[in-house]
Parts: C-alpha cells; sequence; structure tokens
C-alpha cells in the first residue's frame, strides 16, 4: 500500500467528509516554497499550509535552534518553574507588542489562545464582583473550534450542531467600506442591551471568512467605543500576526491598542505548536490576590515548551532581518500588480491586498457554498497544476511564505489566471 492508502485506514483528518472527499495528498518532503508528493510531483505551497510557515519549509536556522535546545532541555512542566526560553520569547515580545501589553500567557494554538482569553474577559468582571456575560463578535468571524473559540464564531456550518451549548455571544456587522456606521451603531445598541464583558475581533482581515478586509479607522472607532463603555477588547491575531498585513502585527496600524492579543500560526515558523496570549497589567492585576480563587486555572501540559520557545525565538529573529522584511515587500508589491491586472477581468467581482495577502473574488450568480461545487472544482484545478490554494467558495487567495521566489509567485498568479476560465 502507498501512504495515502495506509492514512485512510486509521486518519481522521480537519474539516472533511471522508465519505465524499478524495484521498489526501501524501506529502513526504518540503523545502522554502515547495512540497513533494509520494510520486515527486512538486507543489508551491501558496498559503503557507494553512499561514503557519513565513520562512518555508525545512528552515535551517529554526530547525538548528530546535536541536540546540532539544539536547539541553526538551520540555519541563511551567507550573511552578520556567526557563530561560520562555522568558527569552517573553522578553522579545515585549519589544514587538503595543506598549500595553504587559503579560503572556503560553498555550498549544490559535483556538486555546482564544479561550484563555475569552475565560480571561469574563473571570476578569467576576473577581470584580460584575456580573458580565455576553461577549461581541463579528458576523462570519472564525476563532477556532474549542468550546469559547467557536460560540465567538460566526460560520454557522461549523458550530451548528452546537447550538445551545454556548456561551453568550452577539454579533455585530464588519466595518468593511460604506458600512462603518451600521457596525458603530450596531455595537453601541450591543453594549447597551447586554452585559458586555469584551468584544473580539479579526483586525484588519478576516481569514475564514474569504480574507474580508476593513480599514485601520474604522477598527479604531469601535475600539474607542468599547474602551468608553469599559469593555475588553480582544485582537485575534492568530493569522495576521508575524508581517502578514505588512506590520509585525495588524493592531500596529492603530492609534487604540487592544486589552489583549492571540497569537499562534507563524509564531514558532510552522514547527511546532504553540501559541500566546497577551494581557495589559490591569487584566493580570485583576487575578492577582490573596484569594486562590480569583487565579487563572488554565493550563495545558506543554505550556512554554522549551523547544517551542526555542523555535518562536529564531523565528522573530528571521522576522525582522533586512531580507525577510524586503522580501513581504516584494510580494506586496506584486500582489498589488497582479491585482491592477486581474480585477479588469470579466468573471472578477472585486480584489484586494493587504500585506502578503491577495484576495479575489468571482462572479457567481447567487451566493457560492464554502464547500460547494464551485471550490472543489477550483481546489482540484490547482492542485493539478502544482499549486496548493483552498479556495474559501468563490474566494480564491494567496497567503506565501515570505521565501517565495518571485518565478514562483508568478506561477500561482498565473494559475489563478487559468483557473478563471473553467468557472
Amino acid at each position: 500500500m502507498n501512504l495515502t492508502e495506509r492514512d485512510a485506514l486509521y486518519n481522521w483528518h480537519p474539516y472533511t467528509q471522508h465519505k465524499t472527499a478524495q484521498p489526501p495528498i501524501a506529502i513526504v518532503k518540503g523545502k522554502d516554497a515547495l512540497l513533494w508528493d509520494e510520486n515527486n510531483k512538486e507543489y508551491i505551497d501558496a498559503i503557507a499550509s494553512w499561514w503557519v510557515n513565513p520562512f518555508g519549509h525545512s528552515n535551517t536556522v529554526i530547525a538548528d535552534a530546535i536541536y540546540k535546545q532539544l539536547t539541553t532541555l526538551e520540555h519541563v512542566l511551567f507550573g511552578g518553574f520556567t526557563h530561560e526560553p520562555a522568558v527569552k520569547v517573553s522578553e522579545k515580545l515585549m519589544t514587538l507588542l503595543p506598549n500595553n501589553q504587559k503579560k503572556i500567557f503560553f498555550s498549544d494554538n490559535g483556538s486555546t489562545s482564544v479561550e484563555v482569553a475569552i475565560k480571561v474577559a469574563l473571570q476578569y468582571f467576576y473577581n470584580k464582583g460584575e456580573k458580565k456575560t455576553t461577549i461581541i463578535a463579528f458576523e462570519n468571524a472564525f476563532h477556532g473550534d474549542t468550546f469559547a473559540a467557536m460560540a465567538a464564531s460566526g460560520i454557522s456550518f461549523y458550530t451548528q450542531a452546537f447550538q445551545g451549548m454556548f456561551i453568550d455571544v452577539v454579533r455585530i456587522p464588519v466595518p468593511v467600506k460604506g458600512h462603518e456606521v451600521a457596525s458603530y451603531v450596531a455595537l453601541r445598541e450591543a453594549i447597551q442591551n447586554n452585559n458586555c464583558a469584551g468584544f473580539i475581533f479579526e483586525p484588519l482581515v478576516q481569514g475564514a471568512a474569504g480574507m474580508v478586509m476593513y480599514e485601520p479607522e474604522a477598527l479604531d472607532e469601535l475600539l474607542k467605543i468599547c474602551q468608553e463603555h469599559k469593555v475588553i477588547t480582544i485582537a485575534d491575531e492568530v493569522m495576521t500576526g508575524f508581517g502578514k498585513t505588512g506590520k509585525t502585527f495588524a493592531c500596529d496600524y492603530l492609534q487604540h491598542q487592544p486589552d489583549m492579543m492571540c497569537l499562534s500560526k507563524a509564531l514558532t515558523g510552522g514547527t511546532i505548536p504553540m501559541a500566546i496570549t497577551t494581557f495589559t497589567q490591569e487584566l493580570f492585576d485583576a487575578f492577582y490576590d490573596e484569594d486562590i480563587n480569583k487565579a487563572l486555572f488554565h493550563g495545558h501540559t506543554f505550556t512554554a515548551n522549551p523547544t517551542g520557545c526555542a523555535a518562536a525565538l529564531a523565528s522573530m529573529e528571521l522576522l525582522h532581518t533586512d531580507e525577510m522584511q524586503n522580501n513581504i515587500a516584494r510580494i506586496h508589491q506584486s500582489h498589488l500588480e497582479f491585482q491592477k491586472r486581474i480585477e479588469q477581468h470579466p468573471k472578477v467581482a472585486t480584489a484586494r491586498t493587504l500585506g502578503v495577502i491577495f484576495a479575489l473574488e468571482i462572479k457567481t450568480e447567487g451566493a457560492a457554498s464554502y464547500y460547494g461545487t464551485l471550490r472543489n472544482k477550483l481546489y482540484d484545478f490547482f492542485i493539478e497544476n502544482g499549486v496548493i490554494l483552498r479556495p474559501v467558495g468563490n474566494i480564491v487567495y494567496i497567503l506565501p511564505p515570505y521565501i517565495i521566489t518571485k518565478e514562483q509567485l508568478e506561477k500561482v498568479y498565473q494559475v489563478v489566471e487559468s483557473a478563471l476560465e473553467i468557472v
């Protein structure tokens, strides 16, 4: 049996209806922006493997850092103990984060970073003797698959089996161009009509919704409203963090800063699962008490895993090299040039770019199903042509590793253009 056949015997894959899905592609090696399957077919990883590999596959700088750490200390529990890699990660992050962020909490992945943030928002008021139990979120948000993160998410087919089991969430429209005022009004009404503890948002780009983009000025106004009404703000930077939007964090575009930030994905350069939630001093202080019951009782076995911390340190150092910053600028400029030529295509409804993120919307009659016929046809076409892209309904997006070459990126563009001829 080949690797794909062996996989089918036991493995249950994410976001997959196994009865109707095509067999998974068995990848045997990767280098930089390329992956190879068991038949030695080459693919350009144009989405950085779900947005986690900004420095490409098999990056030797990160691999060396991991190896060195493994030969010193692979893991130690973080309850009652600490270690230099975790301290160094915290120290490094404090030089990169908005200056109101003062404390960090380690966990395992994007969902758990959000889970921690929502629990802190709710318990903050509980510790102060106030009852605030509602979370505000955007329509069509996606914040993860653990329960509180799933509750805050707005893509219904992900969550419909669990309706009635969630924390209280009220949704407001995304302040996309022309709809900013409606979003502000909805936020004020949500705060007025509910006991709101926090507002969670994907800053500037809603990833799973199809790379929906909105302006920093609009988000600043929403944050201002929350701050005026003492609603805690949570920036879910799991996707946008570490250079995707052209700055280290999407929040770097803002005048008003969130109370919490959620980080994961590119944090370790796509090597080891790790996540971080960051907080203001005020939030931490609400848990700092003689009363043990006011502590944050949340933890993970691999919290602050030293090997993951070593990967994160190497990843953050790589991000801020001149080479990587120049690569981000180069990809952004290429996306803008591609947008200019493709947005006039008769089958393209809209196209948009922010940092290394590019997205176009294909014209369709009526709403396109998230995992429908059009999406599957496009996905299969891309795979046949050696490019890994995962369309969201009728939205095709590109979010490549920062080390993708000019020639590889041009091939991705050409394959996307060719795909428009088959729809």
